[in-house]
């Protein structure tokens, strides 16, 4: 029976092939895009992922995600530092700056200011230097991107020169630091370099970290908003507002979703109409299966064997091209740099196809049921 649909399927190789390229085409649509919409959603959330130290961020109580901050008086880290149970808590700046190379170049980049002594919050990853070489006179660390695009073309090398808000900074350390939301160059130093950096203001100190002493990170968190006032939040709470506010106050999530139905809607529309095309055609080869007894139930599950090997195939070509795509930027130092398709998106992808496939070819499994096993003789 099922070599009998086999033979069917791949007897018409213009619409098999047409088939298994609309699937591969859908695939391909909601995989790339699902993917790179969580990869953008992440990035709004790059410094703190960076920083895998820190269990509790606290910061002025009408913070609502991570790139726009109130500062907070100094005394907030003492005030911090006096709650029972808090193991160590430090300074960090998050500023955004205009950076000029010698050569004329200028560049908006996101200054973020360590604590002097322990450089909690640096990234964990260093393409040339260390976090120590931050200690350095007038020294920054700069991501890899944002050296390609203060620097194009030139090879990563220690000791440039650049100007903040027309101050002079040296280059000591590149780093592979998670790209900002905005792709702005990603630059770090010490916190009391950074207060240099920064028009003179009232208040420098965008946040302070901190890590629960024998006792879990929510409940120190808890314990820091009542005795302080501020807003004390876990790591992962604070991933999860922030992420949450650009979910809901941008068109982001909009504009990846209409991409998505666009491959489901064309995905479905291909399948459909080629499918139903191909059921036309061969409703006598079906009649004849019927006249020589074979029943509505076997007959549907032939024609549900076609559909699997089409969406099978369909599905592993298109998802190779999609994770082709990630293994070829997410590898470089562009704007689509540590990107990936997760296996989540590929699982979701192969169940919402699977439903895909179900509708775009109801109608046909109902003319294949419902077929007169005469038509053979018309």
């Amino acid at each position: 029976m099922y070599r009998i649909g086999l033979k069917m399927l791949f007897g018409d190789r213009v619409k098999y092939y047409g088939l298994v390229l609309g699937v591969a085409f859908a695939t391909l649509l909601i995989t790339q895009q699902t993917a790179i919409f969580v990869g953008v959603m992440e990035r709004t959330v790059n410094i703190i992922d960076d920083a895998r130290d820190v269990g509790v961020w606290v910061m002025n109580r009408d913070v609502d995600h991570l790139d726009v901050v109130r500062p907070m008086p100094e005394t907030a880290l003492t005030r911090v530092r006096s709650v029972p149970g808090v193991a160590w808590a430090t300074p960090l700046s998050r500023v955004n700056v205009v950076a000029r190379t010698l050569d004329g170049r200028v560049e908006v980049a996101v200054l973020v200011g360590l604590d002097d002594a322990t450089l909690i919050g640096a990234p964990p990853r260093f393409r040339l230097g260390s976090p120590e070489d931050l200690r350095k006179p007038d020294a920054i660390a700069v991501d890899v991107f944002g050296y390609n695009r203060l620097w194009p073309g030139q090879a990563l090398t220690l000791g440039r020169e650049v100007e903040i808000n027309e101050r002079r900074a040296v280059v000591a350390a590149v780093t592979e630091a998670t790209a900002s939301f905005a792709t702005n160059v990603m630059l770090h130093t010490t916190y009391g370099r950074a207060a240099a950096y920064v028009p003179a203001i009232r208040n420098r100190l965008s946040f302070v970290v901190a890590a629960a002493q024998g006792e879990s990170n929510a409940a120190l968190a808890d314990r820091i908003a009542a005795q302080t006032g501020f807003q004390a939040l876990t790591r992962d709470d604070f991933r999860r507002m922030t992420i949450w506010y650009f979910l809901t106050k941008t068109g982001i999530p909009v504009n990846f979703g209409v991409v998505v139905l666009l491959g489901v809607g064309v995905g479905a529309a291909i399948i459909g109409m080629t499918f139903s095309m191909f059921v036309s055609e061969n409703l006598r080869q079906y009649g004849a299966l019927k006249a020589m007894g074979m029943d509505d139930r076997a007959l549907t599950r032939m024609v549900l064997s076609q559909l699997a090997l089409v969406g099978a195939l369909g599905f592993a070509l298109g998802l190779a091209a999609a994770a082709g795509f990630f293994v070829a930027v997410g590898s470089a130092d562009g704007n689509l740099r540590g990107f990936a398709l997760p296996a989540w998106v590929a699982a979701a992808a192969a169940a919402l196809l699977v439903v895909t496939l179900i509708l775009a070819t109801w109608r046909s499994l109902e003319r294949v049921r419902r077929v007169d096993p005469a038509i053979v003789f018309r």
